[in-house]
Parts: structure tokens; sequence; C-alpha cells
């Protein structure tokens, strides 16, 4: 029998997370630098390299990655002979590490984890509870494969249960273009196959846990048809041209992912679910010999990269009149100075109340003229400003836009993703604009931070709307103010390109 202490499952769990929101893998550095080479979209390969450079900065300094540091999931094997020192359940033990990690004085991490979900949505300080997933195993000793998952993209998982007879390649690429940009690609992508509804999500989860192979699977060649599904559809996803951030592109997906399970004969279920760029993983085990160890990728493994933006087109926002917003084209680079205001969900959720409530905003919250980002940054630590602090998925908020917009005179936003076709017109009838700053860059972005501090409903924590002063903050003109949006455009355009291509 192995005797596994309680302290050490405790400390590896935190451990393992403090490691996976510091460090990309190998694997994935090198996935993406082969896709940044290979890159021919201008807007597309600048934000390839803004996530490459935030990677390095954010080894370098051991920060998050991204200011979203996930919900933890966990998928635990007990071996049978496996004893343990402790009094605690495997789901307390993960807890405790999870608010270990999470709470840590050096490098905390954005607790994210909300009680009563469909009620009052309380935030549980610490990131508890883990969705933890326990099978028992022959063997002597516990294997746990670990991740932080980031909100955007889980929010895009989908799922189905298609007849027999039907094609698994023509629903993924149905779902593709419709899942938008908010999981922040390029990424990867799994697809749960078989089973039940549960066990097909289950198996898509897992499989998002795998090693990038796709490059060496592609050299020998398929041997197996679960094989020659993931080559079809890594080339097929590809093709789709969404690119980057979904700004158009050569690279949607650096791998595709796929793990099945026996199911009953009338049935096909299909989960698919991706994973961000600023994707966090890491399998370990315990043999009863101490807390597992994890060593860091060397800084030689990222490649040297230099962001571009000579071109860019410098804006003092507070001096911004709608007439220079007429000025700025979909798809241009921006380097952002002044002072903008940030604010979340629960923010503009609390701003529409007091509107229709007939209640004055907050002192200090006058939203004419100014720009919103959505962001919900991570606690500063030594010297900083702000932690990680880059875009949540601006289509959450597109109910507000005609609030915001119409009725505030916000003069525009910047986020992550793609806005609907009700608030791309909002914008044209505004002369406003939509930015759009670079999922998986949180920790460069931070950097163009130079002042913060909070405006309201401080009781949010790191939803609480606070006023950033910055220079030169990088972003990309999304949705112009004649509603023209990068995110239809771009892919539109390059479905066609490398249909020419090929």
């Amino acid at each position: 029998m192995t005797l596994i202490k309680q302290s050490d499952f405790i400390n590896s769990i935190a451990d393992s997370l403090q490691f996976i929101a510091n460090y990309h893998s190998l694997d994935f550095i090198q996935a993406l630098h082969q896709a940044y080479k290979k890159e021919k979209s201008p807007a597309a390969k600048e934000a390839i390299a803004q996530i490459l450079v935030n990677s390095r900065m954010c080894a370098e300094s051991q920060r998050p990655i991204c200011q979203d540091t996930g919900q933890v999931v966990a998928f635990i094997k007990v071996g049978m002979q496996v004893q343990w020192d402790g009094e605690l359940t495997i789901q307390e033990m993960c807890d405790a590490g999870v608010r270990k990690a999470y709470l840590d004085k050096d490098n905390p991490l954005r607790a994210s984890m909300l009680s009563d979900p469909a009620g009052e949505r309380l935030n549980t300080k610490d990131n508890t509870p883990a969705v933890v997933h326990i099978e028992m195993v022959t063997g002597h000793c516990i294997e746990i494969a670990i991740a932080a998952k980031g909100g955007g993209s889980e929010n895009k998982a989908k799922f189905t249960v298609l007849n027999p007879a039907d094609s698994i390649v023509d629903w993924v690429l149905e779902m593709l273009p419709k899942m938008g940009a908010g999981w922040c690609p390029p990424g990867i992508i799994a697809l749960g196959i078989g089973g039940t509804a549960e066990k097909a999500m289950l198996c898509a989860k897992e499989a998002l846990m795998a090693p990038i192979d796709i490059q060496q699977l592609q050299a020998r060649g398929a041997q197996n048809k679960i094989e020659a599904l993931r080559l079809e559809l890594y080339e097929k996803i590809n093709q789709l041209g969404i690119g980057a951030q979904g700004l158009g592109g050569l690279t949607t997906v650096l791998d595709v992912k796929i793990k099945d399970y026996p199911t009953h004969a009338a049935s096909l279920p299909i989960a698919l679910m991706p994973n961000c760029a600023a994707t966090r993983h890491i399998e370990f085990s315990l043999n009863g010999e101490g807390a597992a160890v994890f060593t860091p990728p060397s800084l030689t493994d990222w490649p040297d990269i230099s962001l571009t933006t000579e071109n860019a087109r410098t804006v003092n926002l507070n001096q911004i009149t709608k007439q220079q917003i007429s000025t700025w084209k979909v798809g241009e680079t921006l380097l952002l100075s002044g002072k903008i205001l940030t604010g979340r969900d629960a923010a503009h959720k609390k701003i529409q109340a007091l509107v229709e409530a007939g209640k004055p905003l907050p002192n200090g919250i006058d939203l004419k003229g100014r720009f919103i980002y959505y962001v919900g940054p991570v606690d500063a630590v030594r010297d900083e400003i702000v932690g990680p602090a880059g875009p949540t998925t601006a289509t959450r908020m597109d109910s507000y836009s005609h609030l915001m917009l119409a009725e505030l005179g916000l003069f525009g936003m910047i986020g992550k993703a793609e806005r609907g076709s009700a608030t791309c017109l909002e914008i044209k009838q505004q002369g406003a604009v939509y930015l759009m700053a670079v999922g998986g860059a949180a920790y460069l972005v931070s950097k163009a931070i130079k002042a913060s501090k909070i405006m309201a409903f401080e009781e949010l924590g790191m939803e609480a709307i606070r006023e950033f002063e910055i220079k030169d903050m990088p972003v990309t003109v999304a949705v112009d103010s004649q509603g023209v949006s990068i995110h239809k455009e771009g892919p539109k355009q390059w479905k066609i390109k490398i249909s020419d291509i090929n």
C-alpha cells in the first residue's frame, strides 16, 4: 500500500495551479510560434506576437498569463492500493489546495467563482469549489490532470446528439463560426464522442489536457479513424479563415483532440469544447514520496519576437471627439493614452438598475464622452499598479449598448471578441466605436496602465468600476463608427484567400 499524506496532496494542487497560471507549456509555445511564422494576416500575426511576448513576460515575472485565472477542474485517478494519511475528503483537499494557490500573497490569482449562480451570485473569495472528477483505478499512485479553465472558452462549449449517420465534420464546421472569438483563438479544440450527454462532455474536457502533437501526426499520417478525423478537422477548421482573435487569418486552431466512448445504437452524442490562448493544464502523479515538483520551461524556449507599432495611430482619450473617431478605420492599430473607466457585467447591471429607478450614478461616474474597458484585473503585487488586466468578452455587454451609448453618452468600448449586429448598428447610429485588445496578453496590457483607482461598486471586487490612466495601450479598431466589424469582414476575406491558395 502507498501512503499519501494529505499535506502533500494539498501542496501539489496549490503548486500546480500557481505553475500553470504563470507558464505556458512548451508544446503550446512551439505550436504558437509555428503559427506566427506562417501567418500572412497582419492583424492576426500581431495578435499572436502579443500573446507570445506576454507569455515570456509572465514567465520572467512569475505572474498570470491572463487576468481570468480560471475555474479549477481536476481529473483524479486514485490507485486501489493507495491509503490516505489525513481526514479530509478528496474534494476538501482539492479546495484547500485551490484556496492556498489563489490567496498566495506573492502571486494572488483572481477569484472568479460565484455561489448561488441563479440567485445573488456571490463571489466565494478564494475561487473554490473546484470541479473534481474521481476515478478508482489499479495501481499504487494517484494521477492528477488539473486545469484552470477560463470563462471565455468555457462559455463556448457546444453539445448535440446527432443521428448515427450524420456527419461529425459538418456539425463542427457549422458550430465553429457560431462560437465567435470569445474563446480567444488560436487554441485547442476537443471533441467528446459517444457515451451519454454528460460522458461526452467529460471526454471533451479531458481531451483538452492532452499534449499538442498535430504536427507529428501530420508527418507520420493517420493510423486509425480518430486520427484521420483529427487531421480532417484541423485542416478544415483552419480553412474557415477565422484566425487569431477572430481577426481573419491562417490559424484558428493549433490542434484538434478527440476522446471517444462506446454509445447507444440510436445515439451519437457530440461535445465540442475549446481551450483559449491562455491554455492552462498539467499532469502529475503522487507516489508517497512527497509533493509534486514542477520545473518551468527555460526562457530560451520562447522565441525572440518584437511588437510592431511604428504605424499605429496615437490617441489622447482626454481630448477625444466624435469627429476624430470617425476617421478611425476598421483593422487600424491605435495606441491609447488618457483616462478610461472599467466595467463588466455586474457593474453594467447596477448602472442599468440606477437609471431605471431614476437615481443618479455614483459620484465620479459620468460616461459622457468616455471610454469603458471591459476588464476584471488580478490584484497588484510589489510595485504593480494593477495585476494582469486583459479584456473580457464584449459580446456579453451587448444588451447594454443602447443605454451606455445613446442614453449615457459613452463614446467607445474596449474588450475582446465580436459585437452583435444590433450593437454594430447602435455604434453606427451614435458615431461611436468598439476597440479590441488581445485576449491572452493580459500582463502586457497591464504595463500600459500607469494609475488606477476604484470609482464605484467596490463590493464587486474585480468587477468594481475603476479609472485607469493609460499610456500607449495597443488596441485594434474592431467596429468603426460606420458599424463595420472586423470580426465579420476579416474571416470572410481570409476564407476566400485561403480557398484561392488551396
